[in-house]
């Protein structure tokens, strides 16, 4: 456990449920835990206790990618923890592939269709989830693709051989998220959501995803935060193609301040790490970082017009990998692209076409 962790508070200790099982959180919310191929290899998932016009069930909030292993276990769940009552809504807090990529299937009921039920998203990334799905995969896909590479390219990507596999990374998302139902319900910014005799507020948070969101039950003291406050990693905020001249960042700290006027001691359940106490010191922490990133910037843009590509080794120590690149050459940007909006840096191409960012 590193420094920053120590002042957090987590109520379960190490514990972490095995795959295909359910923990009980609090009264009629159980935690699911599902694994992932990637470095950040896991993600929590949520069972809520339900009814809906009359007939008892579930609601699930967020889904997993799709994958023959997150299907199996959840199949176990379907079979072994849901007292054979039906799911009757799937949340999705947001687009991103682990989040949204297995809702199709779930709203479905599983490989043995047992229900059909209806998910429920904001509109921002519903719409953005089904054109990442269903798009052109060279500008729908902001993880690959030649739009990808172009932007990355424009903004000081040089490595030959990363660019190449950042290329033929065209199905990502669309491997991951290969269906979006149809037809979802609407979730609004400051709505609530009646889910088993309790109501969760609905809050909206920017600059991670178009319209992430979160679900708090004053009645519970709990937040299911999604990927908005995270206890140990820090949550990507980038810009990408799709959207060149984002202010992510911005958007992002902006939204953190709406979670301080909740209880500072309610249990805050997140999408990655382990279910904590202490949602202001966390919020503390997440600001104090990107002021420390964003210094780190200004410097090295004193001595040097800097790209996203300089900023990258600055910002992240490491070796990256293709997945991480894209996401480390956003979050460059996004630090770029906050002080040259607030009017501390500017812009400008080099002569080889790249953006470098200056004082002004």
């Amino acid at each position: 456990m590193n420094a920053l962790e120590q002042q957090l508070n987590y109520p379960l200790g190490d514990f972490l449920p095995d795959g295909g099982t359910v923990h009980e959180v609090v009264p009629g919310v159980f935690w699911v835990r599902m694994p992932l191929p990637f470095v950040l290899d896991h993600i929590n998932l949520w069972l809520l206790r339900d009814e809906v016009d009359g007939v008892k069930g579930w609601t699930v909030v967020d889904c997993g990618i799709t994958h023959p292993q997150i299907k199996a276990y959840w199949e176990q769940v379907f079979d072994s923890a849901l007292g054979g009552e039906p799911v009757l809504r799937v949340v999705v807090t947001h687009c991103h592939p682990d989040h949204l990529g297995l809702a199709h299937w779930i709203c479905k009921g599983g490989d043995k269709q047992r229900w059909q039920a209806r998910l429920a998203m904001s509109l921002g990334d519903y719409a953005w989830g089904r054109l990442m799905s269903e798009g052109d995969n060279n500008n729908a896909a902001n993880a690959g693709g030649d739009f990808a590479v172009t932007h990355f390219i424009s903004h000081g990507l040089a490595d030959e051989a990363m660019i190449d596999q950042i290329r033929n990374r065209k199905s990502y998302f669309s491997d991951l998220v290969p269906e979006v139902p149809s037809r979802y319900y609407r979730l609004r910014n400051s709505d609530t959501l009646r889910i088993g005799g309790s109501d969760w507020r609905l809050i909206a948070g920017y600059g991670h995803s178009p319209e992430h969101m979160a679900l708090y039950s004053e009645q519970h003291n709990v937040l299911i935060s999604g990927d908005m406050v995270l206890p140990r990693i820090s949550t990507n905020v980038s810009v990408f193609d799709i959207e060149p001249e984002a202010n992510s960042l911005q958007l992002f700290l902006d939204s953190l301040g709406v979670y301080l006027d909740l209880p500072a001691d309610c249990l805050v359940l997140p999408s990655h790490g382990r279910p904590f106490t202490g949602l202001h010191t966390r919020i503390r922490q997440l600001r104090d970082h990107h002021a420390a990133r964003l210094q780190e910037v200004r410097e090295a843009c004193a001595v040097s017009p800097q790209s996203a590509g300089d900023i990258v080794p600055i910002m992240f120590h490491r070796k990256l990998d293709a997945h991480q690149t894209t996401f480390a050459m956003g979050e460059a940007l996004a630090h770029l692209h906050m002080l040259w909006h607030a009017g501390e840096l500017r812009r400008a191409r080099d002569e080889k076409g790249v953006w470098r960012f200056s004082p002004v």
